[in-house]
């Protein structure tokens, strides 16, 4: 009937009626996907190229406790980097794949070193310092600080089965995961990996709390 009476009103109102359910189809698919985007940021990434032999660990345990040196003697212990993710790197230089990944830590370090980051570079050679030193200013690794473990306590206590061997330890001092052998550690993807071991910074946190529960 009000089709009949007001013809030019019914279309209008038919258009509106149309337009409004698109916006309303539209917002929905928007929060589908804005939803989606949020769920899949809190994953870690695909371990695919470079960290494709990375193995997380399904129920983390707490760090073995291990004890080392600095290269001006002090005793150290992974308390010591408390609240920070730690990327440990069992290494000696008389392993050739250790020798051939060490540019890349050391690169890791120089981009992601932080106070939330770092890499622990820690030699096995029993001849400490005398060996290790020579070989790092020979291969100019300039970011990593010098670590020291001559009797390999640290292998037995994470019970390495062969070298390079690389420990991901997050904030809590858990073991997340590790890989066995060399890596390219200034690939794309152990940068990807790193950074969500670390988790967004506080400004990031932040930002993402204000839109979520705007004021």
């Amino acid at each position: 009937m009000i089709s009949k009476i007001f013809p030019a009103f019914s279309g209008r109102f038919a258009a509106l009626a149309t337009a409004a359910a698109g916006v309303a189809i539209v917002a929905a698919l928007g929060v589908l996907v804005v939803g989606r985007g949020a769920a899949d940021s809190s994953r870690p990434p695909a371990f695919r190229g470079a960290m494709e032999s990375f193995k997380t660990d399904p129920a983390p345990k707490a760090a073995p406790e291990i004890s080392f040196t600095d290269a001006e003697g002090h005793r150290l212990s992974l308390a010591d980097f408390q609240g920070k993710v730690v990327l440990l790197n069992l290494w000696a230089t008389w392993c050739g794949p250790c020798v051939e990944e060490m540019p890349s830590l050391d690169r890791l370090q120089a981009k992601l070193g932080s106070s939330r980051f770092v890499v622990v570079a820690l030699s096995v050679d029993r001849q400490g310092l005398g060996v290790v030193r020579p070989f790092l200013e020979r291969t100019q690794v300039k970011n990593l600080a010098t670590y020291l473990d001559p009797p390999g306590a640290s292998m037995r206590a994470f019970q390495v089965r062969g070298l390079p061997t690389t420990m991901v330890i997050d904030r809590d001092g858990k073991v997340a995961g590790r890989i066995e052998g060399m890596a390219r550690w200034d690939s794309a993807d152990a940068e990807a990996l790193m950074r969500y071991y670390i988790g967004p910074s506080a400004p990031s946190m932040m930002r993402t709390q204000l839109t979520q529960h705007p004021g």
